[in-house]
């Protein structure tokens, strides 16, 4: 059973109703019907969890008119792990094919798609935060401090995929596009950021797991004090400890458990689906079965064979739980579709595969753990911290139990990029990770050589869409290269 559920919010569906040309445009063309729907505590309450619905999308089995309907977070993984050296699509067909070989045009559906997704996340956030003085008095700092952690956690996938980005933080008049079409430097946006997690801290705290909490914008912070033009690794050293010693959270014994026990000790946010229920439920499980092909698509998520043998390498007990190898392909399994069986051959993925209800998991205390190590490491090449030190053991020996304690003296950078590597594969993490740690450019490189690809500085960044620039008229400007 879900705890909150996203998508029966009728103004949402109003909203959605909206040109697919406005998607970035936050000019509400339903004022009247905004105003006349917002008349209490809980329809604000309503709105705000709108937002969350904005990032769980449409499954593409409920609605497949990729022009109407956004997918929220269900395309990321094309975005992310895709252009990583993680994985790959099953064939070289259609828009979906062009992530992992870096021939990403700006007329990509799938990049558009994400754009809008974020955009709706932020209209949503702009829009309820004009509605809070409706809500009790006793419940407008929480309410206002969730849309913002929302508004900064969807800038914050922005900025680091497209870099300069129009960022606007109210609802605005039609005429006023310069606002919503300008592009601001990385800078203010992340300083933006900042802002709206530091007030979801020192407001929000650890009640839920499917929304925004402390831990949760804590987290989050640290992750963008580490990812900003300017580092700031003390800042989230500080941050990680705050919510390793605060007690709320800790490791499942089995790894299996982080994917198959949803909102378990180990999450600290996650975007939930429901399965069985086409308005709430996710396509992207069975998009990663391809062998048995259980998708729309011919199959996507498919392990290259160097993250094949790094987890041979590191991934212990995460191994058999991470993928599944057939004759043809290997295949993730942190993601399997309600009533999967895989000890049988063929295997089974359950009747409604199409209509998974798998968690998103945005943050878990593993990444939490680790990044405790990478602010330890700062702007060093390895650490003896203390704390690194013992976080670094808790992942090794769950993954190693049979010779734990697996007590370390020291950690290398390396060592980290390939632990976080083999620990959060498949979770839309590797992409980023690269960025941070300042390697992506190196490794993708020799990624795309060895795999008969090219790739050069401009793939760092995704293409502005093509569409959100003829919407603009000219105003809104294209990443170098594209």
């Amino acid at each position: 059973m879900k705890y909150i559920k996203y998508l029966t919010f009728t103004l949402a569906a109003i909203l959605m109703s909206c040109d697919a040309d406005e998607f970035l445009n936050p000019i509400p063309d339903t004022v009247v019907v905004e105003q006349a729907f917002y008349q209490s505590d809980a329809d604000v309450l309503q709105g705000v969890i709108g937002i969350y619905d904005a990032l769980q999308g449409v499954n593409d089995a409920t609605e497949s008119s990729e022009a109407n309907f956004n997918r929220g977070v269900q395309f990321e993984h094309l975005l992310t792990e895709h252009r990583s050296d993680n994985t790959r699509n099953a064939t070289l067909e259609g828009s979906k094919a062009d992530f992992h070989r870096y021939v990403i045009q700006a007329v990509n559906v799938e990049s558009e798609d994400y754009w809008a997704s974020m955009y709706n996340v932020i209209f949503r956030a702009n829009n309820i935060l004009n509605f809070i003085d409706i809500a009790d008095e006793s419940n407008q700092a929480r309410y206002t401090a969730e849309a913002k952690f929302l508004r900064a956690y969807a800038y914050f996938k922005l900025v680091r995929l497209y870099s300069d980005i129009p960022l606007v933080t109210e609802v605005v008049l039609a005429e006023d596009r310069e606002a919503v079409f300008t592009r601001v430097s990385e800078e203010t946006v992340y300083a933006q950021i900042v802002e709206d997690l530091q007030e979801a801290i020192a407001v929000l705290d650890n009640t839920y797991k499917s929304r925004a909490s402390r831990a949760a914008a804590q987290g989050l912070l640290a992750k963008v004090y580490m990812s900003q033009p300017t580092r700031n690794y003390e800042a989230a050293l500080q941050l990680c400890e705050a919510i390793i010693n605060s007690g709320e959270f800790s490791l499942q014994d089995n790894f299996s458990d982080v994917f198959y026990n949803e909102l378990n000790d180990e999450i600290i946010f996650a975007i939930q689906y429901d399965f069985g229920n086409p308005q709430e439920s996710q396509g992207y499980s069975a998009e990663f079965a391809s062998t048995f092909r259980q998708g729309t698509d011919d199959g996507q998520n498919i392990l290259h064979d160097n993250l094949i043998a790094d987890f041979q390498a590191f991934g212990g007990t995460r191994t058999d739980v991470s993928f599944i190898t057939f004759p043809t392909r290997s295949e993730v399994t942190k993601y399997l579709p309600e009533g999967s069986d895989l000890s049988i051959f063929p295997p089974s993925y359950g009747d409604n595969a199409r209509n998974a209800g798998n968690d998103y998991i945005a943050l878990r205390y593993a990444d939490i753990l680790l990044m405790q190590v990478e602010a330890a490491i700062g702007t060093g090449t390895s650490t003896t911290n203390a704390g690194a030190l013992r976080s670094f053991q808790l992942i090794r020996d769950r993954a190693f139990p049979e010779t734990a304690p697996n007590s370390v003296s020291s950690i290398s950078k390396e060592e980290l990029l390939v632990e976080r590597r083999v620990e959060l594969a498949f979770e839309n993490q590797r992409w980023f990770d690269l960025q941070r740690f300042g390697v992506a450019a190196e490794v993708l490189a020799a990624h795309a050589l060895e795999e008969g690809y090219t790739f050069t500085g401009t793939d760092l960044l995704l293409p502005i869409p093509a569409r959100e620039i003829n919407l603009s008229g000219g105003l809104l400007t294209q990443n170098p290269g594209y």
